[in-house]
């Protein structure tokens, strides 16, 4: 399952649906949550059952449903029943999962929480790995965080996270690895700003992210792009790959003027199968 670029698109928008699902994203979001108006929410989840009775034309399609102890779970859960996926918002590690598994009956789609949008959930990050057969990938959030603990902001004036919210990034990236499955990066605001963006991803894959939340559709091809390995990186990959191959017995390879050991044929054979 590729899952390079997941789109949001607001639940009560339904003529945004179709066109949210031809973007090129992996995955939509129908978005039950912050996106829709308290007084929409029952339209919304109406349209969002609707809409996943339709044929799915290639595209994952999830629906965030609001958080666990809002009131709404029944409902979310009943417009959800035929998504490919569930995003968890304000999730708090394993328990958290559990709970909504419970809630489905031990059976269901697959889950996306959102780890990081309070300061419990912060500490049950490394907890996911409990849960991983019912996980379909993890995020995280910058945004709820801050507001949660009177924060100004989780940005610098130029757009960097502020250090307590890279600790926060980094942590997600690595309870999702710990887990076993996919890293989504959060989303990028500023949807005016393509280079920006495009250095943004270009980071988050450096850093070992799988994926990244979107809010735009011209926001899609950008993240693809930073999220899909190049001719160039496949060409180096397999060569790696072929080296080790050669030489079976050996802890150590000379390649090009550098040192190869296990690590880096690691590396190049996940990049192959992210491929």
């Amino acid at each position: 399952m590729r899952l390079r670029s997941l789109l949001f698109v607001p639940a009560d928008r339904p003529e945004r649906f179709t066109k949210a699902a031809a973007s090129g994203a992996d995955a939509i979001i129908l978005d039950l949550e912050d996106s829709v108006h308290p007084a929409a929410k029952d339209v919304a989840a109406r349209e969002v059952a609707m809409f996943l009775g339709q044929p799915a034309d290639g595209v994952l399609r999830l629906v965030r449903i609001n958080p666990l102890d809002a009131g709404r779970l029944d409902a979310d859960l009943a417009a959800a029943r035929c998504a490919d996926g569930i995003v968890l918002p304000k999730a708090e590690g394993a328990a958290s999962l559990r709970r909504l598994v419970d809630r489905l009956g031990g059976e269901g789609p697959p889950v996306l929480p959102i780890a990081t949008e309070t300061p419990a959930a912060v500490f049950a990050l490394g907890s996911y790995s409990e849960v991983a057969d019912h996980l379909l990938g993890i995020s995280w959030g910058a945004e709820d965080l801050p507001a949660a603990i009177g924060a100004a902001t989780s940005r610098e004036e130029d757009g960097r996270y502020t250090p307590p919210y890279e600790m926060v990034r980094a942590l997600a990236l690595f309870g999702a690895h710990a887990a076993g499955v996919a890293a989504i990066d959060t989303v990028y605001p500023a949807l005016a700003d393509q280079d920006g963006l495009a250095r943004y991803a270009a980071r988050a894959a450096r850093d070992g992210f799988t994926g990244m939340l979107a809010l735009h559709p011209a926001q899609v091809p950008v993240i693809n792009a930073a999220f899909t390995p190049t001719p160039d990186q496949l060409e180096e990959a397999r060569a790696v790959i072929a080296a080790f191959a050669a030489a079976p017995d050996a802890g150590v390879l000379r390649y090009k003027g550098r040192m190869l050991d296990a690590p880096h044929l690691k590396q190049a054979q996940r990049l192959i199968a992210r491929a």
